[in-house]
C-alpha cells in the first residue's frame, strides 16, 4: 500500500577541499499519497539537492529516506533504478520530449523501458492525454506544440507507470503566466485524482495556491509555512 514519501532527519554534506558544505541541514518531510506540497527559496538553498534525494537521485550523508516505507539506503544501483522507474514521475523545468517521438509515443515509451507495452498501457495513454486536453495531438510531434502542450505531455509521461509520487522541478519555468496557472492546477488535479504524493520546487510563488502544504528552504534547513503564508 502506497504510504508516500519521509525523509527523518535526513542531510546532506560534500567535502570540498579541506572544508565541508552542508547542502541539507536536519531536514524532516512527510508527504502522504493525495497531498500536493510545494518547496520555495532561493538559488543556492538546497532545494535541487533535496528534489535528488527525494527522487532516489542522490544519497543522504545522514538520516532516513522511505518511498512506500522501503528505506532506501539499503538498495543497490540497479534496485534504486528500478524504484525510479516504477514508483516516481519526474516533470522537470522543460518538457524533454523526444523530437522524433509523437505524443501518444512519448507516453508508450515509459513503459518500454520498464518492459512491453500492453494494450492496458495504451488505453491509459489515452485515458492521460484526454484529462489533460491532449486528445486531438496524439499524432503531433513535439515542434507542432504549444509550450503549455509540451509541458502538459510531460505531465502525461509522469503518470504513465501510475508511480505512487510525483517530482517537479520548476514545472513552470519556460512557460508564461497564463500557461504556468494551467499546468499547475493540471498537475494539483491529476495528484488529487490519482491519489500520488507529490512535491513541487518553484521560485514562482504564485503557483502555491494549488499547494496543500508549502515549506521553505534556506540555507539547507526546511521549515514549514504558516497557512497565512500560503
Amino acid at each position: 500500500m502506497a504510504t508516500g514519501l519521509k525523509l527523518n532527519n535526513v542531510s546532506k554534506v560534500y567535502q570540498e577541499g579541506n572544508h565541508h558544505v552542508t547542502a541539507l541541514d536536519d531536514v524532516s518531510l512527510s508527504v502522504k499519497p493525495g497531498e500536493f506540497v510545494a518547496v520555495v527559496g532561493p538559488s543556492g538553498s538546497g532545494k535541487s539537492t533535496f528534489l535528488s534525494i527525494a527522487g532516489a537521485l542522490l544519497q543522504a550523508t545522514s538520516g532516513v529516506v522511505e518511498i512506500n516505507g522501503q528505506d532506501l539506503s539499503g538498495l543497490s544501483a540497479k534496485a534504486l533504478s528500478n524504484l525510479r522507474v516504477q514508483e516516481i514521475g519526474f516533470i522537470l523545468q522543460t518538457s524533454n520530449l523526444i523530437p522524433y517521438l509523437n505524443v501518444f509515443d512519448q507516453l508508450l515509451l515509459v513503459k518500454k523501458m520498464s518492459g512491453s507495452v500492453s494494450k492496458s498501457d495504451k488505453t491509459y495513454a489515452n485515458e492521460l492525454l484526454e484529462s489533460l486536453g491532449l486528445d486531438e495531438r496524439l499524432k503531433n510531434f513535439p515542434d507542432q506544440l504549444s509550450g503549455g502542450e509540451r509541458q502538459r505531455t510531460a505531465i502525461a509521461r509522469a503518470f504513465m507507470n501510475n508511480p505512487s509520487m510525483i517530482l517537479a522541478d520548476e514545472p513552470t519555468a519556460s512557460l508564461d503566466t497564463s500557461r504556468s496557472h494551467e499546468v499547475v492546477q493540471l498537475i494539483s488535479k491529476e495528484v488529487k485524482s490519482r491519489n500520488k504524493a507529490a512535491i513541487m520546487v518553484t521560485h514562482d510563488e504564485r503557483m502555491l495556491q494549488y499547494c496543500d502544504n508549502v515549506y521553505r528552504m534556506e540555507d539547507g534547513r526546511l521549515q514549514k509555512e504558516s497557512p497565512t503564508h500560503v
